[in-house]
């Protein structure tokens, strides 16, 4: 893929540079397309479909990230991999968006007609519908990019069909009145899981219903009295002794002048209001359940807006509920009805896209029985065949299933899957069988009962789950590939679709493919502010993923991100934080730099990479199958964030903080075969170190990897073997010994750092041990510039000195003409006395009862920390100018 020499590697490492050529690179040689192979195991993944509105997220970013880790990484092992990409979509978004597109240019979707409306939707699909993609590419995703589904797609289409008809033979469809969540925004009914339940602060008002002959009142409560123009009857508790005398009576409906019955329920709360409550069965669920029981008539006050209707007095009617609300309230008031008006705070549901308050609507519709459904779904993940990570989401599950209600399945938009049912609306030959339904997959040509071609379709699409509840297996074109490619392996999503999607991706996988359509879910964490607030448009906190990648590189973006998100817990972020992903990068690409331009003067020789082998080739060979086995661990559990730590600390702080610096002596001996054998196996250990690390960052990666050694065309590190664990080369005395070494450089780095010593000047040093070894006195020497070395078991402490304890020894660097112990002494006197100040001034404010109980927590807390490191400074102070003396 690169051409360029060694030489001119640049300096510092440009994604921008990088990130486009590689993908396009992968693209050309379409180095992420599968095909069924019966030799290899299929790895699949089938991509959480984002909406065709929708625009990439900081939340998109990392589930598709942990996708192309996983994807990524089995590639490598050997896996046929297979990550297919796709869009939704989204009749409700997408409905929504094309019409208010219209009305800017004054045009109303009702004058246009549903199939010019759906040439626009169309047009809207391919001109803003692909942009999420596209943007995800810019990640560096490796999907299947021949295999993009979209939930429209003629084939996918007639799939959601199908099982429709097959739903509705089975008796598993059905067509029926019920009390539904209608959002009056999008004039549709949605499903209780697209309902978001607010905290409203909001009133109870208490109206008096006058009794039919007699000078009394009965006095309820509500949240909502415009609804009282649709009240049927007024319910108590029959052992509710207050009301005894009422029951069997009527009230005079206020306004309406209709006279209701008074009657006994156990479904009415003796503790709520006054205990009596209104009931108005057309626009409340609990009391449709009373008026069925009870026979009450069913009165709708509201047309599909929730504006008011005909079958309200005619000053009332037209008007905005909360309108009449203030109506009612106001009329309740003149005729000396109203009570009096309490504050109440109120849970009200809000439709999850329209993002106005729901309204309980009697409504015919179509509904999917769920209880066969259910119980094979609920049983494997009860046998764990199908696992979910973290492990707690199980509860959540098993809760919903075991608590399932039937699913309303049809929405009145045009945008989706129109239901494929059809009416007779023929002439006098009509049968009284032509009043049923037919459902059928084509459309029919006549009446199966009279004959007649004047048929009407259904007006209502299926709800957008009701299609892609079927992705798992339907995104796979003939049945071959989806005996080949499904169950799928792993559905990385979020948790908050756990119910809309999850669930019935898994029953319908049990149900058409009498299968798991998956064997693992990983949940994401929820993307917050550092502030810990959820990132959303409304609070304006949610960094354009698009300008991070252009600000820090993908990479950096992808390995933050995931080095932020342990499983199961909230992601806090910012942009900045991916300065932490950008100094990794530059740390891998300076450590490759290095090794590639000595390979400019030094032969790399494969036959010599056993030759010349030192503790420290040991030590960093075996610290790498270590960091591989931990990496397996933790991949194999779903521990994705530690697996990045793992990484991080390998590449970071083994290989190039140590092993690099270590090589360099050998690297410019005049030995040519040790530098040729220790270079070789730096580049090996180098490329090896890159193949774990590219799952993670696969740009970077590419671009070095590329640059080894020279690559045929269509070569790249995302096809190459994975390192394979090989537990033999992990080598305890190797990684004991470097330990050591490492202990005996940090001590007098320390030292160094502490006693203000020159960079410049080298050290002599003292090591009172037992265990300490020539070859590893060599590497002292180079890595903490010490000079002459002694070491002993019978050392004793030389005057003017400073020391540290690294395990069961001691080290002593004598100081003399090294600092001006004078200069020194006086400088460690003064910052003593500060501190002691210092202290003496927090301990007093900490002393202070009134200060405690009145400043925030977090101030208090940070005070207390800042006496801690005061104390441990001044205990260090203490030690070292105890040293001098």
């Amino acid at each position: 893929m690169s051409e360029m020499n060694f030489t001119e590697i640049p300096k510092a490492y440009d994604p921008s540079v990088v990130e486009d050529k590689c993908f396009k690179y992968w693209q050309k040689n379409k180095l992420f397309h599968s095909e069924p192979d019966e030799e290899k195991k299929p790895f699949t993944i089938a991509i959480p479909p984002p909406n065709i509105t929708g625009m990439l997220t900081m939340g998109h970013i990392l589930n598709n990230t942990i996708q192309d880790i996983l994807i990524r990484m089995k590639r490598m092992q050997g896996y046929n991999a297979c990550w297919v990409p796709g869009t939704d979509h989204a009749s409700i978004a997408t409905e929504t968006k094309v019409t208010k597109s219209l009305e800017e240019k004054g045009i109303k979707k009702q004058d246009i007609g549903r199939e010019e409306f759906l040439k626009h939707c169309w047009k809207w699909k391919e001109e803003y519908g692909g942009i999420i993609i596209q943007q995800l590419k810019k990640l560096g995703v490796s999907c299947d990019w021949d295999r993009e589904r979209f939930t429209m797609d003629d084939d996918y289409y007639k799939e959601v069909i199908k099982a429709f008809v097959e739903l509705y033979n089975e008796k598993k469809i059905y067509r029926g009145y019920r009390m539904v969540n209608w959002d009056p925004a999008n004039k549709s009914a949605i499903s209780d899981e697209e309902v978001n339940y607010k905290d409203v602060n909001g009133k109870l008002w208490y109206l008096r219903y006058p009794l039919i002959g007699d000078n009394k009142h009965l006095i309820v409560a509500t949240t909502r009295p415009e609804t009282m123009l649709g009240d049927t009857g007024v319910a108590v508790n029959p052992n509710d002794d207050r009301y005894k005398d009422f029951i069997g009576k009527k009230v005079l409906l206020p306004i309406a002048e209709r006279e209701i019955p008074v009657f006994a329920d156990d479904y009415v709360d003796k503790e709520f209001g006054t205990g009596a409550v209104k009931v108005t069965p057309a626009h409340d669920v609990n009391d449709y359940e009373m008026g069925k029981r009870h026979k009450l008539e069913v009165i709708n006050i509201f047309n599909d807006d929730a504006s008011t209707n005909g079958n309200v007095p005619e000053e009332f009617r037209g008007l905005d509920r909360f309108e009449v609300r203030k109506k009612v309230v106001a009329r309740f008031e003149e005729l000396g009805l109203l009570e009096k008006i309490e504050d109440y705070n109120n849970k009200v549901g809000y439709s999850d896209r329209g993002g106005v308050p729901i309204e309980p609507y009697l409504s015919e519709q179509w509904f999917m029985n769920m209880d066969e459904l259910a119980k094979p779904a609920l049983d494997v993940v009860k046998k764990g065949k199908v696992k979910f990570y973290p492990e707690h989401w199980e509860k959540t599950y098993f809760h919903w299933m075991e608590n399932i209600r039937d699913w309303c399945i049809s929405r009145q938009l045009w945008w989706g899957h129109r239901i494929p049912v059809w009416y007779c609306i023929g002439d006098d030959h009509c049968t009284i069988e032509c009043k049923e339904p037919i459902v059928s997959v084509e459309r029919p040509e006549k009446c199966p009962h009279c004959g007649s071609k004047n048929l009407r379709q259904d007006e209502d699409v299926l709800d957008t789950w009701a299609s892609s509840w079927l992705w798992a297996h339907a995104i796979f074109r003939t049945e071959e590939e989806r005996k080949y490619y499904y169950p799928t392996s792993t559905l990385v999503t979020a948790p908050d679709i756990i119910f809309f999607w999850v669930a019935r991706m898994i029953m319908a996988g049990m149900h058409f493919r009498k299968d798991i359509p998956f064997s693992d879910v990983y949940f994401t964490s929820i993307i917050r502010d550092i502030q810990g607030r959820k990132m959303s448009k409304s609070l304006g906190n949610s960094p354009d993923p698009l300008v991070v990648i252009k600000d820090y590189g993908a990479d950096a973006l992808r390995f933050t991100i995931i080095y932020l998100a342990p499983l199961g817990q909230d992601v806090l972020f910012s942009a900045d934080k991916c300065e932490l992903g950008r100094n990794f990068a530059n740390k891998i690409w300076n450590a490759g730099r290095f090794l590639l331009m000595n390979a400019e003067n030094i032969k790399i020789d494969d036959k010599l990479i056993d030759a010349h082998i030192d503790f420290a080739d040991e030590w960093i060979i075996s610290r790498f199958h270590k960091t591989l086995a931990s990496m397996n661990q933790a991949m194999d559990s779903f521990e994705i964030n530690n697996a990045t730590k793992l990484i991080y600390s390998f590449v970071w702080n083994d290989f190039c903080d140590w092993y690099v610096e270590m090589i360099k002596n050998r690297l410019y001996s005049d030995d040519e075969e040790v530098k040729s054998a220790v270079l070789t196996r730096a580049l090996s250990i180098f490329e090896n170190l890159l193949k774990i690390v590219h799952p993670f960052m696969p740009f970077i990666t590419e671009e070095l990897w590329q640059l080894i050694k020279n690559r045929e065309e269509g070569e790249s590190i995302s096809i190459s073997e994975y390192p394979a664990l090989n537990k033999d080369l992990i080598n305890p005395n190797a990684e004991t010994e470097m330990g050591m070494v490492q202990e005996i450089v940090y001590a007098v780095r320390n030292i160094r750092g502490e006693m203000n010593i020159p960079p410049s000047k080298k050290v002599n040093a003292f090591i009172k041990s037992s265990g300490v070894k020539d070859h590893q006195l060599e590497y002292v020497k180079k890595l903490a510039k010490v000079g002459n070395v002694t070491v002993g078991t019978n050392i004793t402490k030389p005057g003017a000195s400073a020391s540290a304890v690294f395990g069961n020894s001691e080290i002593y660097i004598p100081l003399e003409g090294l600092i001006d112990l004078d200069v020194e002494k006086q400088r460690i006197e003064k910052e003593i006395k500060r501190l002691e100040n210092s202290l003496i001034g927090i301990e007093k404010k900490l002393l202070n009862e009134k200060f405690i109980s009145n400043a925030p927590t977090e101030v208090v807390e940070r005070e207390k920390n800042k006496q801690k490191d005061w104390q441990e400074n001044l205990n260090k102070l203490k030690k070292i100018l105890s040293n001098l003396n």
